[in-house]
């Protein structure tokens, strides 16, 4: 208990560093972008090719993962069924809404609570593997088609993950581990070192945003807002408890894990999807926003009783 407190004193404390570095302007007014994409670009696939590396095949198809998966998949269709049946809104719509309720922040804090929290990056890959190969594609797709811009062609899909520098990464962290072939001290010290950056790289950009945020104000989408950050914080990993315990019969350390990567808040990458497609960029900013303030609680309450 008091190390998992210790892992999350960590990631606060350099998140608020963020927070006043951007208060200070410091950095200057640019500089959450530039972290942004430093981390998600350079440090984090070097990170994730290290890990993945030195990393068998039977650590990323887990029970974890499946406990993950399937809370994932149900709190996106209840979101769905109820922005599409109740409140009569867009494909599109509830297309943000369903990947705020459930897509979360694998890359940025998942890394983070992976090193600090759970003690180990290699848990929160298989959750990252799943999002950037499954779930972003299918979420694309969907807002593509929901944008009219057409069916997409089979080349285009089959090249998403090739633009995703975490899949290239990834990819070739698989290929390195499958061969067996173990790459010398002097090839692989670049990427650990480089890879190093990414936790507190991402844990300061996350900070340098929240200034001037107010995710709490009133709107026409606030019952959308309210109904995504309670299925992300409150339902995901409760169902993940449910699943991991009583249906697959996890581990106390693997049902830790599942639940705590459940427990993620939503990615920063949904209200990137926003933007792109023109699409509810108020509900996914405001969703992000809440929803990594109440991961915390919801971290915490999973390691005061399962850790």
């Amino acid at each position: 208990m008091a190390g998992v407190l210790s892992g999350f004193t960590t990631v606060w404390a350099i998140a608020a560093l963020g927070y006043l570095l951007a208060r200070a302007r410091i950095l200057g007014e640019h500089a959450p972008q530039v972290l942004g994409r430093l981390t998600f670009a350079v440090a984090t696939p070097a990170l994730l090719f290290v890990t993945l590396s030195r990393t068998s095949v039977d650590r990323i198809l887990t029970g974890s993962l499946l406990a993950f998966v399937t809370s994932t998949v149900l709190v996106a269709a209840v979101y769905v069924l109820v922005a599409r049946l109740v409140w009569k809104r867009s494909t599109g719509a509830a297309t943000i809404g369903a990947l705020g309720a459930s897509y979360v922040n694998s890359g940025n804090m998942g890394l983070a609570v992976a090193a600090y929290v759970l003690g180990d990056v290699s848990l929160v890959v298989p959750v990252l593997v799943f999002q950037v190969l499954l779930a972003a594609p299918l979420a694309l797709t969907v807002l593509d088609l929901a944008g009219g811009q057409g069916r997409p062609s089979l080349r285009r899909l089959a090249l998403l993950p090739a633009r995703n520098p975490l899949m290239i990464a990834s990819a070739a962290g698989f290929a390195v581990a499958a061969s067996g072939w173990a790459p010398p001290a002097l090839l692989m010290e670049p990427f650990e070192l480089v890879g190093a950056a990414a936790v507190p790289t991402a844990l300061l950009a996350f900070g340098m945003s929240l200034p001037g945020a107010r995710p709490l104000r009133p709107g026409p989408e606030s019952p959308d807002r309210y109904l995504a950050v309670i299925l992300k914080i409150v339902v995901q990993p409760l169902l993940a408890y449910l699943i991991g315990r009583f249906l697959i019969g996890l581990s106390d350390g693997a049902l830790f894990a599942a639940v705590v990567t459940s427990a993620l808040p939503t990615a920063q990458n949904v209200f990137v999807f926003a933007l792109r497609y023109r699409e509810s960029e108020t509900l996914a900013r405001d969703v992000v926003m809440l929803s990594t303030v109440a991961s915390v609680l919801a971290m915490l309450t999973a390691a005061i009783f399962l850790a």
